[in-house]
């Protein structure tokens, strides 16, 4: 029962960066966002909500599999230290782009959060290596976005 626990809770955390982050978006999706000029790759609306709930929920999973290791492996501590960190700065990317309407803003802060997420993955990988598999999606996700960000401030 303790597992599934601290389960739900490094899930819940994860889901929280992405709660943050929401309430700063979704006000601007049908006002400022809308109203952008945006590339011919940009995808709909609908589907960063399920995309950003499952590579939340994975996040959650890979920092699980670390929080087991914290007892008997030094690193794990500087790790999980480190990705929540790294979480605050994800949720602070939807504040700025969204809350802020700063889209270089976001663009700088989306491409240290990429930095931040091959960190965490080499990280992880030296304790779980399962967890660091678990934030590739995560990083290619990112990657997108940062492109997509990128476009937005050049057509913009």
């Amino acid at each position: 029962m303790k597992k599934f626990i601290t389960l739900f809770v490094s899930v819940a955390v994860c889901q929280l960066a992405g709660i943050v982050g929401s309430l700063f978006t979704a006000p601007a999706i049908p006002t400022w966002y809308a109203a952008l000029k945006k590339p011919s790759f940009n995808p709909p609306s609908w589907l960063f909500g399920p995309v950003w709930i499952t590579l939340y929920t994975m996040m959650g999973v890979s920092l699980y599999l670390i929080w087991q290791k914290r007892g008997e492996i030094k690193l794990a501590w500087p790790a999980i230290i480190f990705f929540l960190i790294h979480l605050a700065v994800n949720a602070s990317w939807s504040i700025i782009f969204f809350g802020q309407k700063n889209i270089i803003g976001a663009l700088i802060l989306i491409v240290a959060l990429w930095f931040m997420i091959v960190a965490s993955i080499f990280l992880f990988y030296k304790i779980n290596k399962t967890a660091a598999y678990l934030l590739v999606p995560y990083l290619l996700w990112v990657s997108f976005a940062s492109i997509l960000n990128y476009s937005l401030w050049r057509l913009n």
